[in-house]
């Protein structure tokens, strides 16, 4: 991923939502990993905090996510290949009056998958994703061995990669992220989708993006690419400064920038988004009001709004300290999210996800398998996948990650046991996921899957911000309910339980106090 995504927050992006994908605050802090997880020698796989996959999406912004470590002793072969089976807990705590059996959604068949192209000129200064540098001097890209050496590397962990079952469905998304995938020559992209599609199946209206910086393509490669069936770009603009293009280390400038709009707008491109950054170093309200003003002047129909994180190890972690000048104040970033909320709120794009906005019919399939937490294979440096209920992150270093290649293709990439889903974990996950999104969270299925007295302690611990006006509760018809309506129905005045069907974050002050909500989630839901 491009950038360090921050949501006031990320993910993900899950991987592109993000590459790696979340972060919390974001798309995020490192050390919210709460899922137990497996070490083999080189290679991880876990339950991991969805905030950290999604980094490169999707984050909400303030208070930390409480560490919790269970670490399981990995048996003597690398632990690969999953049996999922359905928790006890979920099924014993099934709302025993449903009506329907509903298949949790870790045993869907995956539909979508994020391809990492690590390659960019140069790292930015947020930027702690698993990139391979190749210089801003670099004019043989086309033939880079570093470029077609990976690739056929990308090529053989597809192909070495097991789907479920043969009547797998075929993929409807495909997300190439990086680092920027818009330097790879169309040609090696090309021969990536014809191997998915011999390996996977691809749908013929599947939806196709990638990640593109500005200063790598011209009008040519973004025919060759659409021509191949890429239908939809992410543009990683971050600002429409100079000087704060500069301070951030990116590869290009302004005029960069609106040429590449130029491209995107006269190639036919239906389909884009820019990203754009805030709480930048001396970034300023008029500036940032600037750019979201010359962003809707431009008309692209997504927008993705991500609030800076300062990660250990970059050359911002070392200049920088959160919350210090010149970076702003927590208060100062939270009004920066506002005024993006309010900005493109009024230029009529839906704030459909915590950093995403879109025009109507917009919205970013790929990302909406991560909120609705779907499973969805993952190729490539430091990508992550979620498989059979779990999630796995494949190695960061270029060597680790040959290694692990070399593993799957031989078989020594397996698992001599089963790996039992934790109940607790996925409730989680399906917390923190719905509540980024202006849908919510589905009580009536969360209760069919984890219980109604789950619901209810759940329900009983955001009253006070339903009170407040941060956490909204909604009927059937998705008509909100007054507070004390609420605690009527809560407390079982009024019986009927049927009035609450779903549970949202106000925008914006409610997703503003994210991180809160899930940490309150986390305390109820394993105590």
């Amino acid at each position: 991923m491009r950038v360090a995504k921050l949501n006031i927050l990320p993910w993900a992006k899950l991987n592109g939502c993000h590459d790696d994908v979340l972060l919390y605050p974001r798309p995020t802090s490192r050390s919210d990993n709460i899922r137990p997880f497996i070490r083999s020698p080189n290679y991880i796989l876990h339950y991991q905090s969805i905030n950290k996959m999604l980094k490169s999406t999707f984050a909400p912004i303030f208070s930390a996510f409480p560490a919790k470590h269970r670490t399981r002793q990995p048996s003597s072969t690398a632990v690969f290949r999953v049996f999922a089976h359905t928790p006890e807990s979920v099924q014993q705590n099934a709302s025993a009056n449903s009506h329907t059996s509903i298949l949790p959604p870790y045993l869907f068949h995956p539909t979508s998958a994020y391809v990492h192209l690590p390659f960019c000129r140069k790292r930015c200064h947020y930027c702690d994703f698993p990139i391979v540098a190749l210089g801003s001097s670099s004019t043989q890209i086309d033939d880079d061995p570093r470029i077609v050496n990976y690739m056929q590397l990308l090529s053989r962990e597809i192909n070495a990669t097991r789907p479920g079952t043969t009547t797998n469905p075929p993929l409807e998304t495909v997300f190439f992220g990086g680092g920027t995938p818009s330097l790879v020559p169309p040609s090696l992209v090309s021969s990536i989708l014809e191997t998915l599609r011999l390996k996977f199946g691809l749908c013929l209206d599947a939806e196709i993006s990638m990640e593109m910086d500005p200063g790598t393509f011209d009008a040519k490669k973004m025919k060759e690419l659409m021509d191949l069936g890429v239908n939809r770009v992410s543009l990683g603009v971050q600002a429409f400064q100079e000087e704060l293009l500069k301070a951030c280390g990116r590869a290009h400038g302004l005029k960069e920038v609106y040429e590449a709009i130029e491209t995107v707008k006269s190639c036919g491109v239906e389909n884009w988004s820019m990203d754009l950054i805030s709480s930048l170093p001396h970034q300023t309200p008029e500036m940032w009001e600037e750019s979201l003003r010359l962003t809707i002047e431009q008309q692209p129909q997504h927008v993705s709004v991500y609030d800076l994180q300062v990660e250990q190890g970059t050359k911002f972690g070392v200049l920088y300290t959160p919350g210090e000048f010149p970076l702003p104040s927590e208060t100062q970033s939270a009004d920066f999210y506002k005024m993006a909320s309010r900005t493109l709120s009024d230029a009529g794009y839906n704030h459909y996800e915590i950093s995403s906005y879109c025009k109507s019919g917009f919205e970013c399939k790929h990302n909406f398998t991560y909120w609705k937490n779907e499973p969805f294979y993952a190729f490539g440096l430091g990508s992550a996948s979620y498989v059979g209920g779990l999630r796995f992150t494949r190695p960061k270093k270029m060597r680790e990650y040959m290694g692990y290649v070399e593993n799957l293709e031989n078989g020594s990439v397996g698992c001599n046991e089963n790996i039992h889903i934790d109940g607790k974990d996925m409730a989680m996950d399906v917390v923190m996921l719905s509540l980024r999104t202006a849908r919510g969270l589905d009580l009536r299925s969360f209760a069919e899957a984890y219980g109604d007295s789950l619901v209810h302690s759940l329900c009983e611990s955001y009253r006070p911000y339903v009170e407040s006006g941060h956490v909204v509760c909604l009927n059937e018809q998705r008509r909100a309910l007054a507070a004390d309506e609420f605690n009527s129905v809560l407390f079982k005045e009024d019986k009927d339980q049927a009035k609450m069907a779903y549970i949202w974050l106000s925008d914006p002050d409610g997703f503003l106090l994210s991180n809160e909500m899930i940490s309150l989630a986390f305390r109820v839901i394993s105590p």
